[in-house]
């Protein structure tokens, strides 16, 4: 069990699941928390990340941090994305063995199980049985490497560690971009922005592509519960599986823009199907709070409120 009074340093603190996680930790006890983000540590230099871990020695560390596009930026940014990630996983897990951490929490992706998926259901022991969709498999090859680090250290010093292969996350503090974010907020932006220009939206692809859909908030409790009760890779998911056409469906209906949108067939849909093995997690009793509509409309809201925000402040004269 992870002692509340024990100093944990979280990287990727300003991140979706950092940010949410930062949060959820000080709001239940834990407060010798050391968040981290860009501004004040560039973990990809590593005499700058071995500096800060043994300045701080945590005992426990979330690394959240990555380099993330979506599917279209990981087609585009391959050896960016490849180089990037492995430096941050490499410095922040040798800092981590340097320093005398107890435990350590690593956010995987779902993206790191082989294509086509061996399994209807993906299984932790899945991962090495080939290689990765090619749409993000620069990506998913650096967060593999992660993966196998995480196990050497563990042979060679000991080091225990979780590693969380999560399916698509959403929900405040992410990444609303319409060309480098991943579904749900590239959607949520486009959909408020047609809103704003009373224009059409153009969705990627063709609605068929299939996934498991985890509020961020849901997200930060499996973590916390994972470093306190489990090792290893660990699938988390809602344990539902919905299209990209039912992810669109429901926002247009939150947005109150039904029949505001159009498919753009020429774009990418991404791999087809991906599932999760989920028995690990149930094992530990975990289970969503929140229901993927009630995700969606906190995502809509939260986002809306600071986008009108935002253009408030930049109408205002001074």
């Amino acid at each position: 069990m992870m002692i509340k009074n024990r100093k944990i340093l979280l990287t990727g603190s300003n991140g979706l699941v950092g940010y949410n996680l930062l949060n959820l930790l000080s709001n239940n006890g834990w407060k010798n928390i050391v968040p981290i983000e860009r501004s004040q540590c560039d973990l990809t230099k590593q005499k700058e990340t071995l500096e800060l871990f043994q300045y701080h020695k945590p005992e426990y560390i979330f690394h959240c941090a990555a380099k993330v596009y979506g599917i279209m930026g990981n087609m585009c940014n391959k050896a960016q994305s490849f180089y990037e990630n492995i430096m941050i996983n490499t410095n922040v897990i040798q800092g981590a063995h340097l320093a005398g951490t107890k435990k350590i929490t690593v956010m995987g992706t779902g993206c790191v199980y082989p294509y086509p998926s061996p399994s209807l259901l993906l299984k932790e022991d899945m991962i090495f049985n080939g290689r990765p969709h090619e749409s993000e498999n620069s990506y998913a090859q650096a967060k593999r490497a992660m993966l196998a680090m995480c196990e050497a250290y563990q042979e060679s010093y000991d080091l225990d560690w979780a590693y969380v292969v999560s399916c698509n996350l959403f929900g405040p503090n992410d990444r609303f971009d319409t060309e480098f974010g991943h579904v749900i907020p590239s959607l949520i932006k486009k959909f408020y922005d047609a809103k704003i220009q009373g224009k059409c939206v153009d969705v990627w692809g063709d609605g068929s592509a299939k996934r498991d859909f985890l509020y961020v908030k849901d997200a930060a409790r499996a973590t916390i519960d994972i470093m306190q009760n489990l090792s290893g890779p660990v699938n988390i998911g809602s344990g539902s599986v919905y299209s990209i056409k039912q992810i669109v469906e429901y926002i247009a209906d939150i947005a109150n823009m039904k029949n505001s949108y159009q498919w753009d067939r020429k774009k990418p849909s991404g791999q087809d199907y991906r599932s999760y093995n989920l028995s690990k997690l149930d094992s530990i009793g975990f289970k969503p709070k929140w229901s993927l509509r009630k995700a969606l409309e906190e995502t809509w809201d939260w986002y809306c409120e600071n986008q009108d925000l935002a253009r408030k402040n930049s109408t205002l004269e001074f």
